[in-house]
């Protein structure tokens, strides 16, 4: 399968502080490829250092074998990366519609627009039943749901999803992981950072761990979920 994603030996951080140290990663296309890893392992900084939000100081990122290294985020966003991020951050004062359509905010042309809803009505159907509420009105999970739909709207070839199931009831939680296979099927890669252990390996397809800003372990999902003593090393189970 090929890489749509690469990192070859990434470095980065913050002021005189690297975070990420020799990060070699790979996104197959069309696959779900998982991140795993405690608070404090790099995670966030490697989603930002995909976007071109904090700059990598040494290595090199590409995608569907462009170099993206040192573009700027909105650029890396025009070739079809999309970033769900943690906390979900949906604009409360909106309707659902509109924050849907925050996310094909670069598409001008209506009837592609109107295509966009459609699908991700199709996904979300209660979010259609919503579309005229309030954002900050909603549940949750519901919330999880518009913002992943935010996602959506861009048409990615990759979704990056930052943690999503951090806050949300153990129902919201096996939904939004329904639907995060769901979007794999239509054809979206999609590269999955979470804490969720147990339920991210039951639906990746390949997986790293991060521990300390470097890859301590990647291999098959089916490899991780069954080494427990990597489990137990890592994630405490």
């Amino acid at each position: 399968m090929a890489a749509q994603l690469q990192l070859r030996d990434v470095v980065a951080g913050y002021d005189q502080a690297d975070v990420l140290s020799d990060i070699c990663l790979e996104v197959e296309q069309g696959r779900i490829t998982c991140l795993l890893g405690a608070n404090g392992a790099g995670k966030t900084t490697l989603i930002r250092t995909i976007l071109g939000l904090t700059p990598a100081r040494s290595g090199q990122i590409s995608f569907e074998g462009r170099e993206i290294t040192s573009l700027p985020t909105h650029d890396i966003i025009g070739l079809g990366i999309a970033c769900v991020p943690e906390g979900r951050r949906v604009f409360s004062a909106m309707s659902v519609e509109d924050n849907l359509r925050t996310g094909a905010y670069r598409e001008r042309d209506r009837t592609r627009i109107a295509q966009r809803f459609e699908r991700v009505y199709s996904i979300f159907p209660r979010l259609k039943e919503r579309s005229d509420q309030l954002a900050g009105t909603l549940s949750g999970g519901e919330q999880a749901m518009l913002s992943i739909g935010r996602g959506m709207m861009g048409a990615p070839r990759l979704l990056i999803l930052d943690e999503p199931s951090l806050g949300l009831s153990p129902l919201f939680v096996k939904e939004n992981f329904n639907v995060i296979c769901q979007i794999n099927e239509l054809g979206v890669t999609v590269l999955l950072v979470e804490q969720n252990v147990r339920q991210t390996l039951a639906i990746a397809h390949r997986g790293y761990v991060l521990a300390q800003g470097r890859v301590a372990a990647a291999a098959d999902a089916a490899s991780l979920r069954n080494n427990a003593e990597l489990r137990a090393a890592y994630f405490g189970r």
